[in-house]
């Protein structure tokens, strides 16, 4: 006879979305570290989501209270990892994010540039080797470098490469990006303080401290406890889509966590068993979320808290997310930021959205209009929605 799971309402995951992910009022969090341990990581392909995921979870979002976190006290580490994603998180799950998906994502960067260095120019892994140890040296002898001053001080790193060959698009990079890449894939180097504004992409380079090594099946497991923790219930699809694992490792890593099988609205899914009851009703509460958020990036299957129909404008044509705006606990609009500072925003439903709705969220414009001051940012992957609102013909909302 086959068991009767329990049941999970899409509201009552919303409602868990809510409280855990600190997306109302009550529940900001103080500091950075508090918004990491929430989420698990902060993605970090666009440098400024980073400092934006936290200022719209925090009571009083400072950029300075980041930059202690990410470089002074070390308590956030910048991390390839997750589907070969740039993150941010929190220094105590450091080791289980590289024993279980970063040391996988290093392993197949070298295999991929070792190619690209015997069948363009000629070298090999010895080659490579001789190379990274003379970066280190640098490194050490200066203690942070930029890209640039390192290839000053390791001519190896000036040789060029040919990618894309024969396209439109064909480019002939330096080695230099590659191989420190490839360094801070593995844990050797970290990113320090940006050259520009908290915005910019351009970093310096240090020599990084080692994580402590965790068995594989055993950092597989604690990682997927805290992403249930964070994003569950959801399915085991979700899971393997948001780690980037193999369907059989996923299996592998839920069955040796304490979770339980539930009925959710579109299929089978896990839950913790803190999760079976449905929260009380959170405040409602408005949010105005950055391009890549892991809010929005952390489940596979999405028509619970966004319509389908309104995902083309907010996803561009990889499945990146650009600027959302949040009513509780759903994705039912985008913003974007103009030239000129302002906060604009455009709701795609008006489906449960009132005059309480649009005052918080025109609330929500003008906190995070208080923190950008004059910062301009504009996200690396565009998408429809975000290009109207920031074109300039743009009609005024």
């Amino acid at each position: 006879m086959t068991p009767i799971l329990p049941k999970i309402t899409d509201e009552h995951r919303r409602r868990l979305l809510v409280t855990r992910h600190l997306l109302t009022p009550a529940t900001r969090a103080a500091t950075p570290e508090q918004v990491a341990d929430a989420l698990i990581a902060l993605h970090a392909t666009d440098p400024a989501s980073v400092y934006l995921s936290v200022a719209a979870r925090m009571a009083r979002p400072s950029v300075a209270d980041l930059e202690r976190a990410l470089y002074t006290d070390r308590s956030l580490l910048r991390m390839l990892c997750m589907r070969r994603t740039m993150f941010v998180v929190p220094r105590a799950l450091a080791p289980a994010i590289d024993a279980s998906t970063a040391r996988t994502v290093a392993a197949r960067e070298r295999r991929n540039l070792l190619k690209v260095l015997t069948e363009q120019l000629g070298h090999d892994a010895r080659w490579l080797a001789d190379t990274e140890q003379a970066v280190l040296a640098a490194l050490a002898e200066r203690g942070e470098a930029s890209a640039v001053q390192l290839a000053d001080a390791v001519p190896r790193l000036q040789e060029q490469i040919v990618v894309s060959p024969g396209k439109p698009y064909e480019a002939r990079p330096r080695l230099t990006s590659r191989v420190l890449s490839v360094m801070a894939a593995e844990g050797r180097i970290r990113r320090g303080r940006p050259l520009g504004t908290w915005a910019s992409s351009q970093f310096r380079w240090t020599v990084a401290e080692p994580h402590p090594e965790l068995p594989a099946d055993q950092a597989r497991a604690e990682l997927a406890t805290a992403y249930l923790a964070a994003f569950g219930p959801a399915t085991t699809e979700d899971l393997t889509w948001w780690t980037g694992w193999t369907r059989t490792d996923t299996r592998k890593a839920l069955a040796l966590t304490d979770t339980v099988d539930v009925d959710l609205a579109h299929g089978p899914g896990h839950a913790l068993p803190a999760q079976l009851d449905a929260p009380p009703a959170p405040e409602p509460a408005a949010a105005l979320l950055p391009a890549l958020d892991p809010t929005p990036m952390g489940w596979r299957h999405r028509e619970w808290y966004l319509d389908p129909a309104h995902a083309p404008e907010l996803f561009d044509r990889s499945g990146n997310i650009g600027p959302t705006v949040w009513w509780n606990g759903r994705a039912v609009g985008g913003w974007a930021q103009r030239p000129d500072g302002e906060i604009v925003t455009h709701l795609l439903t008006t489906t449960g959205i009132g005059r309480d709705a649009r005052a918080a969220v025109e609330a929500e414009a003008a906190r995070l209009a208080a923190f950008l001051g004059t910062t301009r940012i504009r996200p690396s992957f565009r998408t429809p929605l975000e290009r109207r609102l920031t074109a300039p013909d743009a009609p005024t909302p």
